[in-house]
Order: C-alpha cells, then structure tokens, then sequence
C-alpha cells in the first residue's frame, strides 16, 4: 500500500473514484447521526480542487483508490468549525499554523479493517506530532459509541507518540420534543 499525498485532485477518474469511495464510506451515516455526514458533490468537488487542503491517498499494490482522507492546517478551508475557537484556546499554536483538522476518512468497503484506515491516519498524525502540534476531528455519536472511533484513534496515535494527550474538546447534543396526539 502507497500513502501519496496532493493539493488538488483534478483528473477526473480519481475524482469519480474518491468520490465513490466517500460515498460508499458516509452514506449510511447520514441515516444514523443527526448532523449531515457526507458533503454534497458540488462541495467535495470544492475540497477537492482546493490546494489549502490536503488530500491522503491510499493505493493498493494495483494503484487502485481504497482510500482518502483530507487535512488541513488553514483552519479556514474546513467547514462548520469555528477557527476563532482554536485561536482562544490554543493561540500560540494558531499563530504559528499548528493546529490540523481532519476533515474526513474514508476507506472502501473492502479495505475497512485493513491497514489503509491506519496508514492514513499515522501519516496525517506525523505531520503534527513532528512540529509539536495539535489535530482536531469530530467524531458522531454513532461512530464514538458502536464504532468506538475515538479509541481506535487514541490508540493508533498513541502507538505512534507516546506522550500525547487525548481529550474531547466540544460536544453538541440534538433534542426532539414529540407531542403526542390528543385524547
């Protein structure tokens, strides 16, 4: 396996294939976590021509796509998070352009529980950990409690980097309020 990584996917052939792979990898999610999982076309073509992000690509021995994942230091490329939160509480790291976020990782269907999930991620996480960074990421409910990805990740990273600190840093909860038919 070949961890390759570029600013923009142009060709077209791998874009249609990232972005088979990112479907089949999030499309279920949209129907168990209450937050939209997966971009729609029109922005992951946007993330994926945009050079401030990252784009990890996982080829098998064939050169077939199995998976890809986006990282970003410019904390204004990502969506729905708030940069002027990470400039509060960890400015040093925002002014020196320390602090990555982990927009997605997506891994085909028949390469999860391989190692192209834990590739990906060790080679995002060696470009934080060499310059003494930090690395967000959200994680649903769904993916944290069935999945446990929040483990599985503190426990790849900590293999890699013993001395790292782990911690949940923000939590959003969702409620429902039913009103049931009258008597």
């Amino acid at each position: 396996m070949l961890i390759k990584v570029v600013d923009q996917i142009i060709d077209e052939d791998l874009h249609g294939a990232a972005w088979k792979l990112y479907q089949d990898a999030f499309e279920e999610l949209n129907t168990l976590a209450v937050q939209r999982h997966m971009m729609y076309t029109s922005e992951f073509d946007e993330v994926m021509r945009d050079s401030r992000v990252s784009k990890y690509l996982a080829l098998a021995d064939d050169g077939t796509l199995c998976g890809v994942a986006t990282y970003t230091n410019d904390l204004d490329a990502v969506p729905l998070i708030a940069p002027k939160y990470f400039e509060r509480h960890w400015p040093e790291h925002y002014a020196a352009r320390k602090i990555w976020y982990i927009g997605f990782v997506a891994v085909s269907p028949e390469h999860q529980g391989r190692e192209a999930f834990a590739q990906l991620v060790e080679q995002m996480y060696l470009v934080a950990s060499t310059q003494n960074g930090l690395v967000g990421l959200d994680i649903c409910t769904y993916n944290d409690d069935v999945r446990h990805m929040s483990r599985i990740f503190r426990l790849m990273v900590s293999r890699l980097h013993g001395n790292m600190q782990f911690s949940r840093i923000d939590q959003q909860s969702y409620w429902l309020y039913e009103f049931p038919s009258a008597a």
